[in-house]
């Protein structure tokens, strides 16, 4: 009985703690087998080695796949940013017609599945004639990663007082001069977090890059091509090892940008004067 009154006090946090370590158990193994000295991915470990991380410094394949990712991830971030900027700027400041519609159609690729997106892209660009290259899967990474940064700064652009906009537009500046003197530095902190987590979905996205890339692959193609042998193992654990934790500082620096953002929408009066001289 008493096992019963803690569990029905308790059962979210119980819950939450099973699903986190559910979720998060299989990423602890990928430091455990990187740092292994046995080329055999099981237990028990047999001693600790940094041979796998070195295998990766001579493998020249591997460097040009995490050349393709990041230029693949910067363009995305890049272009993304500046659509979902554009587009978060228009649904929270104006109303227009089919408003929500053109919403709905934009956040669209969040609830549609990956492979059906990659599918549909491939059979567009080749009866298009266009070559799949690097910029094939800049284009699909742009179609998924555009509402991501969407919904980022569409938060931003919630907290913003119009009464700023209209005392810029009142003492003589541009519509163009009151975006980039007003709006955008109080934006900031969400375009860098928009930047920072489009960059990072665009650095592990697998299914459209494997669809779309062609003779250049990026680098979850790459790493895909090598589980095929069970010597390369290893070296993948080490490559996942450092793509973890890649991928963990980018989000958290991603949400530190974000709440900072929502907490300079709070400025006071001396701030914004200070921005707009």
């Amino acid at each position: 009985m008493r096992f019963m009154r803690i569990f029905s006090r308790n059962w979210l946090l119980i819950y939450a703690s099973l699903y986190v370590f559910f979720l998060y158990a299989p990423v602890v193994l990928l430091p455990l087998f990187a740092f292994n000295a046995s080329s055999i991915i099981a237990f028990p470990l047999t001693g600790f080695t940094t041979e796998w991380f070195s295998v990766l410094l001579e493998t020249k394949a591997l460097h040009r796949a995490v050349q393709n990712s990041l230029v693949v991830g910067l363009i995305t971030a890049v272009i993304s940013t500046i659509l979902g900027t554009c587009a978060a700027r228009a649904m929270i400041r104006f109303g227009f017609p089919f408003k929500r519609g053109i919403v709905g159609f934009i956040m669209l690729p969040l609830v549609l599945p990956e492979i059906i997106v990659a599918v549909a892209l491939l059979v567009l660009l080749m009866q298009l004639g266009f070559p799949l290259s690097i910029w094939s899967v800049i284009g699909g990474h742009v179609l998924i990663c555009v509402p991501f940064s969407v919904a980022i700064l569409s938060s931003a652009f919630q907290g913003l007082d119009k009464n700023l906009e209209e005392a810029s537009m009142d003492l003589g500046e541009t519509g163009w001069g009151t975006f980039w003197r007003i709006i955008f530095p109080l934006i900031l902190p969400g375009v860098i977090s928009s930047l920072l987590i489009t960059f990072t979905i665009s650095l592990d996205e697998f299914i459209i890059a494997f669809f779309l890339t062609g003779t250049e692959v990026t680098l979850p193609v790459y790493i895909w091509s090598q589980l095929r042998f069970p010597a390369k193992l290893p070296s993948v654990m080490a490559l996942g090892t450092i793509l973890l934790a890649m991928s963990v500082l980018l989000l958290i620096l991603g949400e530190w940008f974000r709440r900072r953002s929502a907490k300079r929408q709070g400025l006071d009066a001396s701030s914004t004067r200070g921005f707009m001289q």
